[in-house]
């Protein structure tokens, strides 16, 4: 009878996504024979080929393709398996790793954080900011808990609860002139003018599609990887962009810039959490939406004194 250990699948696991012995023995903290060895282990145990070594490197075998996937599997559902022990321990205690986008980690997580230690003083936090595809892979291969970040995910296997609606404002130059304009609209957006993160970035892609820019090649990134290096390219006179309301308390201190509503019907995007439908955490995640919410709440209220104040 075949005999197929956890920490066999855990390594194939990773050399499936890393395609590399030594890259894979690293992510597992192991030595490179050691890895060897497991799935050698385990490809004599199934009896089959799961890897196959070409000059190039290695790949998988059709079977180990399908292999993989159900291993992935499995081991997501050893960790739900844990996850739901340690239910009984109480709401958000244990460990919890969340990850955040980049365009709301540094405005949400600054009030979340006190609320957190506060009411789950037992919860031990450990938070990762990048990308939403990243965020979305590292989720469904439970390398994360739960994610916040703009809604919605297009997964089958991803469970999504909205929290609250961030705003779009525009940002321009302090310079520019409006000529009595109250709210903003589409066509005081000048493509050759208008600068955005760079590509990956849900933000981007947000901005592009109220904007109706499907020709982008004169919008303006200079590959800039956070909001902070935007406003201050406006502050410059360097172009406007598209601010999500929850940041601006944070990003127009001490900037010259000017802020300006959009018409009716205001371009948004909603926050909220996403995680894998097989998580037994449930409770968690609800709990955790709740202080979101109250982070969401502080951060708006900020950025509404920040808009009061005229910047």
């Amino acid at each position: 009878m075949a005999h197929v250990t956890l920490k066999q699948l855990r390594y194939f696991d990773a050399l499936a996504r890393e395609l590399h012995f030594g890259r894979a023995a690293d992510s597992c903290a192991v030595t490179q024979p050691a890895l060897s060895m497991q799935i050698q282990e385990l490809e004599a145990s199934l009896g089959i080929a799961l890897v196959e070594r070409t000059r190039s490197g290695i790949k998988l075998t059709p079977k180990g393709e399908a292999i993989a996937l159900r291993a992935q599997k499995m081991l997501n559902d050893a960790r739900d398996l844990i996850d739901y022990a340690k239910q009984t321990a109480g709401v958000l205690s244990g460990s919890l790793r969340l990850g955040v986008i980049p365009s709301v980690a540094p405005y949400v997580l600054p009030p979340l954080l006190p609320l957190l230690r506060e009411k789950y003083p037992d919860l031990e936090l450990h938070v990762r900011e990048t990308q939403t595809q990243p965020l979305t892979e590292e989720l469904v291969e439970g390398k994360l808990d739960v994610l916040l970040l703009a809604l919605p995910l297009k997964h089958p296997d991803i469970e999504m609860l909205p929290i609250f609606d961030d705003k779009f404002l525009l940002a321009l130059p302090s310079s520019t002139k409006l000529t009595g304009r109250v709210r903003a609209t589409k066509d005081l957006i000048q493509g050759d003018r208008l600068l955005l993160l760079e590509e990956g970035h849900c933000l981007r892609d947000q901005a592009l599609t109220y904007c109706s820019l499907q020709q982008v090649n004169a919008v303006n990134t200079f590959g800039a990887t956070s909001l902070s290096t935007i406003v201050e390219m406006v502050s410059a006179g360097m172009g406007m962009t598209l601010l999500p309301e929850v940041c601006l308390a944070v990003e127009s201190r001490n900037r010259t810039i000017k802020l300006v509503r959009f018409a009716d019907p205001e371009p948004s995007r909603s926050l909220g959490l996403a995680w894998r439908k097989s998580s037994p955490r449930g409770e968690d995640f609800k709990a955790l939406a709740s202080l979101v919410a109250k982070a969401g709440v502080i951060s708006l209220k900020r950025a509404a004194a920040t808009l009061a104040n005229g910047n």
